[in-house]
């Protein structure tokens, strides 16, 4: 048996348990008190914003929750929009999990030429993984990093993200977590590091922000 298959098992019986786990686990959820995603800031420094409006088909596909689409946008610099997308799921006991962007966008027609898992830091917290994604449609290609965030904690891989459902929902009586996920297109002969870089003051704001909206 070679190793990916074998990756493959372990987390495909890590979801089924996760799954049969989280039925199971009757007891009444906590629900900790948090800010609607809508009273997000829509001014981060000098970068304004508007809202983008998730059509239905989109809701449904994610299922209850609360979500935020917003384009962060810097006049002054006359640089790239930088695209912010969290999706907050209360309780993931009914099977409303957070849906992976590795499945969604392709399905939205953008093809995969890069995945890979950087480590943030910010100021106060402990570093931590995400992933950096460069997707392409036509001409267009665009840069996309993206975690799975709950109770104060970034972790860039799926599996783990349900690893620690299950043991929150043991520890805390809690499944509540979220996607956070920030995209910006890429100028022309830029490199993906310069297009990060351009993203970084609007995810260190955000991420400074999520334990409001996202409870620890």
């Amino acid at each position: 048996m070679n190793i990916s298959v074998a990756r493959f098992i372990v987390a495909a019986a890590l979801i089924a348990s996760a799954a049969l786990f989280l039925q199971a686990h009757t007891r009444a959820e906590n629900f900790p008190p948090r800010l609607s995603l809508q009273s997000f800031p829509q001014h981060l420094g000098d970068w304004s914003s508007y809202d983008v409006e998730l059509d239905k088909d989109v809701l449904n596909v994610l299922g209850p929750g609360d979500f935020l689409l917003r384009v962060y946008q810097n006049q002054q610099l006359r640089q790239a929009p930088v695209d912010l997308f969290i999706a907050y799921f209360p309780s993931q006991r009914a099977g409303d999990t957070i849906h992976s962007p590795q499945h969604c966008l392709p399905g939205a027609g953008w093809t995969p030429l890069e995945n890979k898992p950087i480590q943030l830091s910010f100021p106060g917290h402990v570093p931590f993984p995400v992933n950096r994604y460069v997707i392409a449609k036509g001409d267009a290609r665009q840069v996309v990093l993206y975690w799975y965030w709950a109770h104060d904690r970034g972790v860039a891989n799926e599996y783990w993200a349900k690893f620690y459902l299950v043991a929150d929902s043991i520890r805390m009586n809690r499944t509540d977590g979220a996607l956070v996920r920030f995209t910006t297109p890429m100028y022309t002969g830029e490199t993906v590091d310069a297009a990060q870089q351009r993203m970084m003051p609007v995810v260190s704001q955000v991420e400074s922000l999520l334990d409001s909206y996202i409870p620890r």
